[in-house]
């Protein structure tokens, strides 16, 4: 099984197996079409909250991923995250699509940490 990430702004491509966009807000100036999604687990993303206070601050990314993890186990998110990891086991080739700039520290990152172990 394969996970890979892709920003909601390059082109979907075919080898991308089944798109999977992770964030709670939908990605500004992406239409549905261009997304190409096979599914939006908008839960899936880190709370309002999390998302705030991290704010994309690389140096806060370890401690971001620690909260993240406790919100993917024991929080409102853990359904989605269920979810998401169904659709792994089910299909060859996920691929989590974000719309972050950094392509580093994002939650797309420690999802697909997660899911590879």
């Amino acid at each position: 099984m394969t996970v890979k990430l892709k920003r909601a702004y390059d082109k979907a491509a075919k080898n991308d197996g089944k798109r999977i966009l992770v964030d709670r807000v939908w990605p500004r100036g992406v239409s549905k079409e261009d997304a190409d999604l096979y599914e939006w687990l908008k839960e899936v993303g880190p709370s309002k909250d999390l998302r705030q206070w991290f704010d994309h601050d690389p140096e806060k990314f370890e401690d971001f991923k620690n909260k993240y993890h406790k919100e993917l186990q024991d929080g409102e998110q853990k359904a989605s995250y269920d979810k998401l990891k169904e659709i792994q086991k089910e299909y060859k080739t996920i691929t989590l699509v974000y719309a972050a700039k950094d392509e580093k520290n994002n939650q797309a990152q420690v999802l697909k940490e997660m899911l590879e172990k």
